[in-house]
C-alpha cells in the first residue's frame, strides 16, 4: 500500500536569480496539521506563476520517495527536505512507470484523478541549485505529476493511498512526459495518449500537434511544442536579382526577386516572409530585415512589399533598383493558413495587409468556396497599398466581403467609394457586418492593432487557437515569474565589448560580437534586452526556439529533442561562426 508521507505546502515569495526578481512558490515546507485539499490547490498552498502552474488541472504536484533516493545518490547529496522538488505530496510508491493518466486515489477523506506529468521549468533548477535539473527529470524518467481534486477533503501525513480506479488508454506518467519531450513520438501511442478523457487540456492540444504534424508528413522539430514549420528551401542567404520595382502607395513599395539565372525557385507558403541582409556602404555591418511576401504563390519571383520607415527600409528603397542583387534568405515563419471549410477572416492595418494579401491571392487562386473577409485599415487613399489589387482578388471569390476604415480621410476620398467608416477597426464592425465567430482570425499591423483587436475577438468568446497573429519586429518577451522586466530598447551589453563572431538579432535591428562570458545565446539576448520566450533555459520546453537564419551552433547540454531544420534553441547554445537569429 502506497502512503503519503508529507504535506508540504508555501505561498509564492520573490527571490533573487541572476540580477532578476523571480516571483515563485517553488519553496515548500511540510506541515503536520491535516490539510484541506481543495479543487485549486491544498490550504495554505499558491502558486507564483498561475499561466505555468495550478489551476484545476494542477492542483496538487506529487513526488516520489524512491525519486529522492535516486537523486541523492546521483548527486552525492543528503540534505533533501520534504517538499525539495517543489511537491505538494511526498509519496512512499506511485512511481512515475506505474502510475497512469487518469488513474484515481483516495487519500484521507478526498479523492485525487492523475492529469498529466509536471511542466519543467527553470525554477525547479533554482531551488535544487542546479539549472539542468529541468532536463534531468525528463531524461531520467522521474518527473512526477499533478492530481486534480475530484471530492474535496481532508489529508493528512500517514495517509494510505489508495486506488479507486484505473484511467483509460494505460499511459503512465513517465510515458507520456517522453512522447511529449523525448525525440521520436511514436505516432500509434501519440494518438492514444490524446485520447485520455483525464489529461490536461494543455497536454491533449500539444499531443494532437504531433498527431497532426504526422499527418501532414512535417517531422522536423517538435510541433507539440512549438508552431510546426516547413523546413526552410536553402540555409543562410542567396543571392536573388531585382526584377521590378513598383511605388503602392505614398509610402510603400513593392520588389520583385527572381534568381539571376531566372530558374525556378521554391515556392512560398502565404504568409510567409524573407529576410534581407543589406549591407550600406557607410555602415560597419550588415542590416538584417524582415518583409512580408505580398504576391501569389509563384515558382518564378517573390514580391516583398516594403513601407518607408526606419533605416534597412529607407536604404532599400531609396537605393534600390532594377537589375540590383540581393540577398535574401529562404522564405519563413508559422503565419500560415491551411485548407479547410471555416470562414477565414483577414484583419490588416497599414503595411500588416502585406502577408495577408498573400493569403488573398492564393484564395482567389484556386476554386475556393470558404467564407472570406477583408478589413483593412488606413489614413487613408494615399496612404492605402494594395486597394485596387485587393477589390479584384475579392471580386474573384463568390462568397467574399470587405470593408475599409479610414483614420484621417483625405478631400478627395468618399464613403462607399474609397472606404466604409471613418475610424479604426474594432470588433463592432465585425458583429454589425455578421461576421460568424466560429471563423479563422489573421490578423496584421501595428501593436496596439494586435492588441486591442485581439482581446476584443477573446472577451466575445472566440477561440484562441482561431486567433492568428503576425508581429513586425521584435516579439513578445516571455519570462515566467520574472517580476523587475524591463522594457529598454535592444542595444550592447553592458561592460566591456565581446571579441567573439558577430551576433545579429534581425527583429531587432541590432548587430553585436559575442561575449564569452555568457553561458548562452538565451542570456546574450538577455543583455542585449532582445525579447526573448524561454521557461526551462535546458533545452525541453522549446519555448526559446527561434530562426536560425545563417551560422552553426554549438549545443551544451544537447536538446532532448532536436529543433525544426533551420531553427535554434539559443536557452543551451553558443556560436561556432557568425551568427543570424530570427530574434
Amino acid at each position: 500500500m502506497s502512503v503519503l508521507v508529507s504535506v508540504n505546502v508555501g505561498l509564492p515569495r520573490d527571490v533573487e536569480w541572476q540580477g532578476k526578481l523571480v516571483h515563485t512558490a517553488i519553496w515548500k515546507h511540510s506541515v503536520t496539521a491535516r490539510t484541506r485539499a481543495r479543487r485549486l490547490n491544498l490550504d495554505g498552498d499558491g502558486q507564483g506563476d498561475l499561466l505555468g502552474h495550478g489551476g484545476e488541472h494542477r492542483a496538487v504536484m506529487v513526488y516520489q520517495l524512491d525519486s529522492y533516493r535516486y537523486w541523492e545518490t546521483y548527486f552525492h547529496r543528503h540534505d533533501f527536505d520534504y517538499g525539495q522538488f517543489g511537491e505538494n505530496f511526498t509519496v512512499d510508491g506511485l512511481s512515475d512507470n506505474e502510475v497512469c493518466i487518469g488513474d484515481r486515489y483516495r487519500i484521507g477523506t478526498a479523492l485525487f484523478e492523475v492529469t498529466q506529468p509536471r511542466v519543467t521549468c527553470y525554477r525547479v533548477g533554482i531551488r535544487m541549485n542546479n539549472p539542468q535539473m529541468p532536463a534531468l527529470l525528463v531524461s531520467h524518467r522521474r518527473p512526477g505529476f499533478y492530481f486534480r481534486v475530484i471530492a474535496e477533503g481532508d489529508v493528512g501525513p500517514g495517509d494510505e493511498i489508495e486506488k479507486v480506479a484505473e484511467g483509460a488508454e494505460k499511459v503512465t506518467v513517465a510515458e507520456i512526459d517522453g512522447l511529449l519531450y523525448l525525440p521520436g513520438h511514436p505516432p500509434d501511442r501519440v494518438r492514444q495518449a490524446a485520447r485520455i478523457p483525464a489529461l490536461s487540456f494543455g497536454w491533449r492540444q500539444s499531443l494532437e500537434a504531433l498527431v497532426a504534424a504526422d499527418q501532414a508528413g512535417s517531422r522536423s522539430g517538435n510541433a507539440g511544442l512549438t508552431s510546426s514549420t516547413t523546413p526552410p528551401a536553402w540555409t543562410g542567404f542567396r543571392r536573388l536579382r531585382v526584377a521590378a520595382v513598383r511605388q503602392e502607395s505614398i509610402d510603400v513599395w513593392s520588389f520583385v526577386l527572381e534568381t539571376e539565372d531566372q530558374s525556378l525557385l521554391p515556392i512560398s507558403v502565404p504568409g510567409q516572409f524573407l529576410v534581407l541582409r543589406l549591407d550600406p556602404a557607410q555602415r560597419s555591418g550588415p542590416m538584417l530585415r524582415s518583409y512580408s511576401i505580398s504576391g501569389p504563390p509563384d515558382r518564378r519571383m517573390y514580391r516583398i512589399s516594403v513601407k518607408r520607415e526606419g533605416e534597412g527600409s529607407r536604404y532599400l528603397i531609396e537605393s534600390t533598383h532594377v537589375g540590383d542583387s540581393l540577398e535574401v534568405s529562404a522564405p519563413r515563419g508559422t503565419f500560415t493558413f491551411s485548407a479547410g471549410t471555416a470562414p477565414i477572416v483577414l484583419l490588416s492595418a497599414g503595411i500588416g495587409a502585406t502577408p495577408l494579401l498573400a493569403m488573398l491571392h492564393s484564395l482567389s487562386s484556386a476554386d475556393n468556396q470558404r467564407e472570406v473577409w477583408w478589413f483593412h485599415g488606413a489614413r487613408n487613399s494615399g496612404e492605402h497599398p494594395f486597394a485596387t489589387e485587393s477589390r479584384e482578388l475579392l471580386r474573384s471569390l463568390p462568397h467574399s466581403h470587405q470593408f475599409i476604415a479610414y483614420s484621417k480621410p483625405g478631400l478627395g476620398d468618399r464613403i462607399g467609394k474609397n472606404y466604409d467608416m471613418a475610424g479604426h477597426l474594432n470588433l463592432s464592425c465585425l458583429q454589425k457586418l455578421g461576421v460568424p465567430m466560429q471563423a479563422d482570425f489573421f490578423l496584421c499591423g501595428p501593436t496596439s492593432f494586435l492588441a486591442n483587436l485581439t482581446a476584443e475577438l477573446l472577451a466575445w468568446g472566440v477561440a484562441d487557437s482561431s486567433i492568428h497573429k503576425e508581429i513586425f519586429g521584435p516579439g513578445t518577451a516571455v519570462t515566467p515569474g520574472v517580476v523587475n522586466g524591463t522594457t529598454k530598447a535592444p542595444h550592447v551589453p553592458e561592460g566591456p565589448k565581446g571579441s567573439g563572431p558577430r551576433i545579429s538579432f534581425s527583429r531587432s535591428g541590432l548587430t553585436v560580437p559575442w561575449d564569452s562570458r555568457f553561458r548562452s545565446l538565451l542570456e546574450f539576448a538577455e543583455a542585449c534586452n532582445v525579447p526573448v520566450k524561454w521557461s526551462c533555459r535546458t533545452g525541453v520546453c522549446h519555448m526559446c526556439e527561434c530562426g536560425l537564419l545563417d551560422g552553426s551552433l554549438h549545443y551544451d547540454p544537447e536538446p532532448l529533442d532536436q529543433p525544426a531544420v533551420g531553427n535554434a534553441l539559443i536557452c543551451c547554445s553558443t556560436p561556432e561562426s557568425e551568427i543570424d537569429l530570427d530574434l
